[in-house]
């Protein structure tokens, strides 16, 4: 989502509307040491196995691929399902299916194979955000429902500048292999947009996982809602919401999780400030409490810096009724970092958004793979890059 183009023009766009709240206590927004639970002792372990780099602004089928902030494995088809934020600018919001060559080798090939858009409740594709219809969409995440391959997917919606469109709430949609609307599934009170409350502008659902095999679904909001604190700073980390619903929409419990505090000072003569958040998150198959999260810190003058951790939600704290976090001695998930990108051996390190789990590997290790969204951008890149975890 975030980058030195379209989306950090919407967040510079954003400032005047971020409300000052009481600072959360460090104790409680810096990641917590220790293990994570009795449960889970042993710690996940990554190594790369390889990366590849889809040309830029490559034409396909008449669009222009770009901007993959999503990606899953649709077992039904063995293929890969991925979710391009395109807000209908370019061309309508969509998403691809694509075959993936991935063994202990690296990543040998990525092969679009076919792409369709996003559709609507009537059947119609999504407006461009220029209509200011409010009818708009920013897709973020997408998820392949394990029990019938239909496509849940995350978007961000919209909180506008005083005086702009109206407000567009952020969902979870859900829509069939072929793009048609299929159903919406029902999200927490305090994810929705309000004057004062709710998900900062271009910082809310962008992260959704399946587990407890397909009878929980998980969503996060990318960063602390406005109540719940300021964003992080060079001092502070922050707290940001993690839910899980079942697939009716019940809540089952929400968490705290903590974000890092920004990890190097801003270019000061950048017009852009730091930007920081969770991009992804993904539910291990054998624990259902138990997340591979995805932390995206972008910072003028430095770049971006991509960080995985092995979090739980058990033993934290749930806050489904804490109108703020602000101030308020919660316990947060506990987290233990898996990987640092910039010491994977890469050849660069990009705006990673998108991770699924790949095939087993003949070690025993299993594979993850991860997509970055280029933004459309010339100065970055669209990179596969495939992880084992042991």
């Amino acid at each position: 989502m975030i980058g030195m183009s379209v989306s950090l023009m919407r967040r510079a766009c954003a400032a005047t509307l971020l409300v000052t709240a009481t600072l959360v206590p460090a104790a409680a927004a810096a990641p917590q040491p220790g293990a994570l639970a009795p449960e889970s002792k042993r710690a996940v372990q990554a190594r790369l196995l390889g990366e590849k780099t889809v040309p830029h602004k490559l034409d396909f089928q008449g669009t222009t691929v770009g901007g993959l902030s999503g990606i899953d494995r649709d077992r039904c088809t063995g293929e890969y399902v991925l979710l391009s934020d395109d807000r209908s600018f370019l061309q309508p919001a969509r998403f691809y299916t694509a075959k993936l060559d991935v063994d202990a080798g690296g990543v040998h090939a990525v092969d679009f194979t076919s792409t369709r858009p996003l559709r609507r409740p009537d059947g119609s594709p999504y407006p461009s955000p220029a209509l200011g219809d409010g009818k708009a969409i920013d897709p973020e995440e997408i998820r392949v429902d394990p029990r019938d391959c239909r496509y849940w997917w995350g978007q961000e919606g919209d909180r506008p500048a005083v005086d702009g469109p109206p407000v567009i709430q952020p969902s979870i949609e859900i829509s069939e292999p072929d793009g048609t609307h299929h159903a919406r599934l029902r999200l927490p009170e305090n994810y929705l947009i309000t004057a004062d409350r709710g998900p900062r502008r271009n910082q809310a659902v962008e992260a959704l996982t399946f587990g407890a095999r397909g009878t929980v679904v998980t969503s996060a909001i990318e960063g602390p809602l406005l109540q719940d604190g300021p964003v992080p700073d060079l001092t502070h980390g922050a707290l940001v919401r993690v839910t899980r619903q079942s697939r009716g929409g019940r809540v089952l419990g929400q968490y705290a999780y903590p974000i890092e505090k920004i990890f190097a000072e801003s270019d000061p003569t950048s017009p852009w400030g730091p930007d920081t958040g969770v991009p992804s998150l993904l539910a291990f198959p054998n624990d259902p409490e138990r997340y591979l999260v995805l932390e995206r810190t972008w910072v003028a003058g430095s770049g971006y810096k991509i960080r995985l951790y092995d979090t739980t939600t058990r033993g934290a704290t749930d806050v489904r009724a804490v109108d703020s976090l602000a101030g308020r001695p919660v316990v947060p998930m506990r987290k233990r970092l898996v990987a640092d990108f910039h010491s994977l051996g890469l050849s660069t390190v990009d705006n990673t958004e998108g991770m699924t789990w790949g095939p087993t590997l003949p070690s025993g290790e299993r594979s993850l793979i991860l997509v970055s969204d280029d933004n459309f951008d010339k100065d970055a890149v669209t990179q596969f890059v495939a992880l084992a975890l042991r």
